[in-house]
């Protein structure tokens, strides 16, 4: 049964959560795995808790925004 993790800055939402949900298990379900097998977890971290290039991404790339 494949677990897949993914990491996203807090603030990613419900929705997005969703889709990405869906498309993922869409991936291993097209590969002929059980959609029911497939389990998906989404982590939101703070970007201060997210480093890039040795700095918070809070700091280094506080102009981006999530959608």
């Amino acid at each position: 049964m494949p677990i897949v993790h993914v990491n996203v800055w807090k603030g990613f939402g419900t929705e997005n959560a969703k889709i990405v949900i869906q498309n993922i298990t869409k991936v291993f379900v097209d590969m002929g795995i059980p959609a029911e097998a497939v389990e998906v977890i989404v982590h939101e971290i703070e970007k201060s808790h997210w480093g890039v290039g040795g700095e918070p991404a809070s700091e280094k790339l506080k102009d981006v925004m999530m959608p």
